[in-house]
């Protein structure tokens, strides 16, 4: 091969391989897992028994866990990792939810279980789920607490775990109840009993690529006055509520068949809703705070309620959470919706927190909700924060992913050989597109650019022997 063309070649194929590598590279690399949303509903005949006429109970959810669908239970904010080349994933999430039943005399309960804080790993071909677990035993009334029990083993069904994307999706992997899962579900199962499906989807950043750069010197900057502790005036604040969990479900349910939507910089949290901007003022563990943030309800049957303009105080360790109220039935302004307690509020590290108080229902806001509750009933928690500084920082709001799509670029997706079909996420969307170059499009780029420079080789080779075969004659 004449030197100037080999020259060329080695140029086309250093220009392909580079191509090759940063997805090589990108494969290779473990990456974080951050943000998503884990749906599970442990297993639904138990959840049956727990508000049914025997057992008489119930169950709350904690740690901004929510519920969707029938009979799911939301978890939020997936932290961990995923190795694209080998499949492994290992993913957190936060929320729990705690059932109670069959209540005794002295006003305890003797079925008294919490799960929460699930984790997701998959090595090898194999799945397990993990979960904390509080549980009282049967017998004995012995109350037990483990950490990151190996609760359930989940079935992949052939799925490749192997990918490069920008999420995973798993939908309805069937999940089996452990010996070890048994014995900390207080025995009311046994081991191999078959649990609810497990859905996940979780959000996965690239890696990040470090450059070499040449030390740049920096301008100082002004210091950024601190706002003293003392201070009255509020830098920043949040309100954190959820109305009532079955509210949300009457909306969204067979018979509202409504939803809900947010405005003004009201921040869905999946449980709940965040009304951000906090202004007003704390003294001595008084509060007196405006928020900003809208929610409307809207459904069948005549339902449409606008809660705005949400506003709190607290003075003398009890709070009210007041709204402006838009619906057919009642129309106000400043309308204290809830009570809640909140004793010995006090700032710390410039940051006062009230979290996850337990709240009731007053009597104008039963005006509110068209009679659909009475005064006096418990809806959901307040959970609120104030910063009294530049440096203190909000409770994150959960994190529930990007919504899931139905072939998302890193999506596990069953081997061809597999006989069972693709599963369908629940909440499908556009595709999603592989932030990086595909290994089989690169090596199929440098199969052409190969065969150019053989036909290039070919052509210079044909026309050499015309030229001579005209010398010759």
């Amino acid at each position: 091969m004449p030197t100037r063309l080999r020259a060329l070649v080695t140029v086309l194929c250093a220009v392909v391989l580079g191509a090759l590598a940063p997805a090589t590279t990108a494969h290779a690399e473990s990456r974080t897992v951050q943000g998503g949303r884990l749906d599970w509903g442990i297993k639904t005949s138990f959840q049956r028994y727990i508000t049914g006429p025997v057992a008489q109970g119930s169950y709350a959810l904690t740690g901004g866990a929510a519920t969707v669908g029938g009979s799911g239970f939301r978890f939020h904010s997936a932290n961990g990792t995923y190795d694209g080349d080998t499949g492994a994933f290992r993913a957190s999430f936060s929320g729990g939810v705690h059932f109670v039943g069959h209540r005794q005399d002295n006003g305890s309960y003797q079925l008294d279980l919490t799960l929460g804080n699930p984790t997701v790993s998959i090595a090898g071909g194999t799945g397990t789920l993990y979960v904390d677990i509080t549980s009282k035993a049967k017998d004995t009334g012995a109350v037990t607490t483990s950490r990151q029990v190996a609760f359930a083993s989940l079935s992949l069904g052939g799925i490749d775990m192997r990918g490069g994307g920008a999420s995973v999706v798993l939908n309805n992997l069937p999940a089996t109840l452990t010996a070890q899962g048994a014995r900390s579900f207080a025995g009311y199962y046994t081991a191999g009993t078959a649990l609810d499906p497990v859905s996940l989807s979780a959000d996965v950043r690239q890696p990040q690529r470090t450059a070499t750069r040449s030390p740049v010197a920096k301008t100082p900057q002004p210091k950024t006055t601190e706002r003293a502790a003392k201070s009255t005036a509020l830098v920043d604040g949040a309100v954190d509520w959820g109305v009532r969990r079955t509210f949300r479900e009457y909306v969204t349910g067979d018979i509202a068949r409504g939803t809900w939507t947010l405005s003004s910089g009201a921040l869905d949290g999946g449980a709940l809703f965040r009304f951000p901007g906090g202004r007003g003022t704390f003294e001595d563990g008084d509060l007196t705070a405006a928020f900003r943030g809208t929610v409307r309800f809207t459904g069948e049957h005549g339902l449409d309620l606008r809660l705005s303009g949400v506003r709190a105080t607290v003075e003398d360790g009890k709070g009210a959470l007041y709204a402006d109220v838009t619906s057919p039935d009642h129309t106000g302004r400043k309308v204290p919706l809830v009570t809640f307690t909140a004793k010995n509020l006090k700032a710390e590290a410039g940051l006062a927190t009230v979290t996850e108080a337990p709240a009731k229902l007053t009597a104008q806001g039963a005006r509110a909700f068209g009679g659909m509750y009475p005064a006096g009933t418990a809806m959901d928690p307040v959970s609120l924060a104030v910063a009294l500084t530049d440096t203190a920082e909000l409770p994150a709001l959960p994190d529930l992913g990007s919504a899931p799509t139905a072939t998302p670029s890193a999506s596990p997706s069953r081997a061809a050989a597999s006989p069972e079909p693709v599963a369908q996420t629940a909440e499908p969307g556009d595709d999603g597109t592989p932030p990086v170059l595909p290994l089989s499009l690169a090596a199929g780029t440098l199969l052409v650019l190969a065969g150019a420079a053989a036909f290039l080789v070919r052509r210079r080779r044909a026309g050499k022997d015309a030229a001579d075969t005209q010398q010759n004659h």
